[in-house]
């Protein structure tokens, strides 16, 4: 009889939002998959063996393997991070911040997980991007994820404006995110380019101390100050 091969499973292991206490966003769970996982796939090795025994002290950080998945990782090595599941050990991916998958590099080793045959299990953790659009108050039957805007200042204009429209035509909440150092510089186009009557939300430092969340007009906003540099951001636009 042919050997049953037994492969190991991907974990998609979620992270804190920031520097907090795991307790207050993370379930027992994350505890209980570090505890038998010492194959990684991360974005950080610092940050994440940082993550690690902020959750698990008692963890022998000399037992783990860390593969590197960033902007700087080719192609050619997604098949060797992952290659210990084919010989039955468990492997977690982590975000640097979140949920892994969702808006993050590790979306291409879950793709390569399912064609390879290997199960992918997802735990429960906090998603900047839900939790802004479940305190936004605007369409949570039908919204689009965007990603980062056009840098380019007319590309970015036309874009924001083309996101007014579709959320108007299709009554879809836009969601988009922004690199954090330019977060005010992208406030200031909001106010700028978009119509006075259209709600944006606006959700930074989500789960931490310092969180700030609030909706309104964009005509309300004009009138508002609020600094934003540095700070995680999630922008949700929804014109009515």
């Amino acid at each position: 009889m042919k050997p049953v091969n037994i492969k190991g499973k991907l974990y998609l292991i979620p992270t804190t939002l920031g520097e907090m206490n795991h307790e207050d966003v993370l379930p027992e769970t994350i505890k209980r998959v570090l505890t038998f996982i010492d194959d990684y796939i991360v974005e950080n090795e610092k940050t994440a063996r940082r993550f690690i025994k902020s959750v698990l002290p008692e963890k022998v950080q000399s037992t783990l393997r860390i593969s590197l998945l960033n902007k700087h990782t080719d192609s050619t090595e997604y098949s060797t991070m992952i290659a210990p599941c084919l010989s039955g050990i468990n492997v977690g991916l982590m975000s640097e911040a979140g949920c892994p998958g969702v808006a993050d590099p590790g979306a291409v080793i879950v793709k390569l997980a399912h064609e390879k045959g290997i199960q992918v299990v997802p735990l429960v953790g906090p998603s900047s991007i839900l939790l802004a659009m479940m305190a936004s108050g605007m369409n949570g039957q039908n919204f689009a994820f965007n990603g980062y805007l056009p840098i380019d200042k007319s590309e970015k204009k036309s874009t924001l404006k083309n996101f007014e429209k579709i959320s108007q035509d299709r009554n879809q909440s836009q969601i988009f995110i922004e690199t954090p150092y330019r977060n005010n510089k992208l406030f200031e186009d909001l106010v700028q380019t978009l119509q006075p009557n259209t709600q944006l939300c606006i959700a930074t430092d989500i789960t931490l101390p310092t969180e700030y969340i609030k909706t309104m007009r964009v005509a309300d906003w004009k009138k508002t100050k609020v600094d934003l540099h540095n700070r995680p951001c999630i922008f949700i636009i929804h014109k009515v």
